[in-house]
């Protein structure tokens, strides 16, 4: 991860890009990039282009990781530390084979 952050920072060092990088702008960057990845798959999920997917996969990826580095943040401890959170939300005996929400299962 460390190389990919340092590849990202001298990326946009080299362009002078950092100025335009606040949360906010890199929010919407990734909600954008987001929706371009969710067109892949628009008008056949079965049928995708496995390159584009990734470029867009990419996209979002590189634009998280410059959220969690303008956060200060690690991107590795802020994952590990949801997933946790969400373990917890979704115990095995309860989650394991089904798509309900947290909230919506039986006691």
């Amino acid at each position: 991860m460390d190389k990919i952050m340092q590849e990202i920072k001298l990326f946009n060092e080299e362009r002078d890009w950092d100025q335009f990088h606040s949360p906010e702008n890199l929010a919407k960057s990734i909600a954008i990039e987001a929706g371009e990845l969710l067109e892949c798959f628009q008008w056949n999920s079965e049928n995708y282009n496995k390159e584009e997917v990734c470029e867009e996969l990419a996209d979002v990826f590189t634009y998280c990781i410059q959220m969690a580095m303008k956060l200060d943040v690690k991107p590795e401890e802020v994952i590990l530390k949801k997933l946790e959170k969400t373990k917890k939300k979704y115990p095995v005996e309860k989650a394991k084979g089904v798509s309900t929400k947290y909230n919506k299962f039986e006691e």
